[in-house]
């Protein structure tokens, strides 16, 4: 398993707490996407689990952890989306429940695991606080969030929330150099489109992502030209969440050059792109512009079989409507 030293103090701090008895039996860790929150997720699954914990660290050696390790742990419960949905239902929540209120077949903790807690529906959340309110005896409900306002406001009461920031720019610029050598300004852009998480960061600066952004940047310019379909293709072949950010990052940048904020754009190697854009849209349309794009984003994410193609399509067709309006 991959550790990053960024996560350190944060899971220090965090099981010091359990070690003094001190430890919340819901702990809600809150960040932006690509900084490792998952991992570290598992690492206090970890250290719950074992029976001979070391300070802060598991054995890795009694029984429980080894099934921890080969992922067959029968008192760890993950709590997750049926496999093509984007939503947790109250059913899967009460599978759940039903199995946390037996004893715990080593005889040890049981953890009940959250890590999309976005995903839960407004039913779901509500069955899943009253199993947090009366929680069975040592059971521990560790979460994961990227964004409080996508949880239900009584759920995230209920819980201890650890918000992890961004790590240090300098640390996170060794840290992908170490990992992918490059030149600074393209490490620079990958971090900044990341929101700072260097791990998200990594994931763009791979051949094929990269290759895909600039993809993406090259079809910007012809489709605000006129031909606003010929992105349909591009946004839809792949990762389409991943393209649409990317577009709402030009969108973006575009407006901060019409404010005279041009040293705080993202696509600093686009620079040519983004004045362009600027210029051929006023900063209401780019406003304008950006809002769609963030609807069509959050109706992918959050609505259950969405036909993508087809939104895809009517935000575009939508979008050229109110370019050429603006034009006329």
């Amino acid at each position: 398993m991959h550790w990053y030293p960024w996560l350190n103090d944060s899971y220090r701090q965090i099981l010091t707490q359990y070690i003094l008895n001190r430890g919340h039996h819901a702990l809600l860790i809150q960040s932006v996407p690509g900084i490792g929150s998952k991992l570290l997720v598992r690492a206090i699954e970890r250290w719950l689990m074992c029976h001979q914990p070391q300070e802060i660290k598991s054995c890795r050696k009694c029984h429980s952890c080894q099934l921890m390790i080969s992922g067959n742990h029968p008192d760890l419960y993950h709590l997750e989306s049926q496999k093509g949905q984007n939503t947790i239902g109250i059913d899967s929540v009460r599978k759940i429940k039903e199995k946390l209120y037996h004893h715990a077949s080593l005889g040890g903790a049981k953890v009940c695991c959250l890590l999309e807690a976005h995903q839960l529906t407004d039913s779901a959340s509500n069955a899943l606080l009253k199993v947090i309110e009366e929680p069975p005896a040592n059971t521990w409900f560790v979460l994961y969030l990227h964004d409080s306002d996508y949880l239900l406001e009584t759920l995230r009461n209920r819980c201890v929330v650890w918000k992890l920031s961004v790590p240090d720019k300098k640390l996170s610029l060794m840290w992908l150099h170490r990992h992918h050598p490059s030149d600074m300004q393209k490490h620079n852009v990958a971090l900044r489109l990341s929101f700072g998480a260097p791990v998200k960061a990594l994931e763009l600066l791979s051949e094929s992502c990269w290759k895909h952004r600039l993809q993406i940047c090259n079809a910007f310019f012809k489709a605000i030209d006129g031909d606003i379909l010929s992105l349909l293709p591009i946004l839809y072949q792949n990762n389409t969440i991943r393209c649409i950010e990317w577009l709402c990052s030009l969108l973006l940048d575009a407006a901060k050059w019409t404010q005279g904020a041009m040293q705080f754009i993202s696509n600093i190697d686009q620079t040519s792109l983004v004045i362009d854009i600027a210029k051929r849209l006023p900063i209401n349309i780019l406003n304008d512009s950006m809002r769609q794009w963030m609807i069509c984003r959050y109706r992918l994410l959050t609505i259950s079989g969405i036909n993508c193609e087809l939104l895809l399509t009517e935000q575009l067709l939508q979008w050229e409507y109110d370019i050429s309006h603006y034009k006329d």
